[in-house]
């Protein structure tokens, strides 16, 4: 099969779902490096080239009323707890933390409920009573993610010398981690 763009031979091949049809892209190498970087939004080749409609080209990647600009500037959103940045997680596909969803909310909604079809929990709860259920989960999240914070701090205060500070981290983090994290059970 040869390469949408041009004559070689298509070793490259991509399919897209977009809002209810399925897009195949044939290309070679030089285009599919061209086109990926389009996709990651990235300055260079990607540039120079001039996608046809059947590729998609940069028109494809944008969400709907967002220009380049706005994604570049998404991208380089991080969270405030791990650091993380929206573009390291569209690469890895993984959060750095559970503060991301709270950080990143409005980005993730949509991508959520495309995959799960909802953004509210349908299913089972825990027995004990719905107050008591939220409010401790809330507050245990906010903890542990508050172990994220806490292990960073300590880490630049043991690249400080800051010994006592270092101490006073690791003992908040064990400290959490034995009120919400059970001991493992010996085999």
């Amino acid at each position: 099969m040869k390469c949408q763009q041009c004559e070689k031979q298509a070793v490259f091949h991509i399919t897209e779902l977009e809002t209810g049809s399925v897009r195949e892209l044939h290309l070679c190498e030089d285009h599919a490096r061209v086109y990926l970087n389009q996709a990651e939004g990235t300055a260079g080749p990607a540039e120079e080239a001039e996608p046809d409609d059947s590729s998609g080209g940069v028109a494809g990647q944008l969400g709907v009323g967002q220009t380049a600009d706005e994604l570049a500037a998404l991208d380089q959103k991080a969270c405030d707890m791990c650091g993380i940045t929206f573009f390291e997680f569209r690469n890895q596909g993984r959060l750095g933390c559970p503060h991301d969803y709270v950080q990143f909310a409005k980005e993730l909604e949509p991508l959520i409920a495309n995959i799960h079809g909802a953004t509210e929990h349908t299913g089972r709860r825990p027995a004990r009573s719905p107050e008591t259920a939220e409010s401790a989960a809330a507050s245990g999240t906010a903890e542990l993610t508050g172990v994220i914070g806490l292990r960073r701090e300590m880490k630049e205060a043991i690249a400080c010398e800051d010994y006592e500070k270092a101490k006073e981290n690791r003992d908040a983090i064990r400290a959490i981690e034995d009120r919400w994290i059970p001991p493992a059970r010996p085999e």
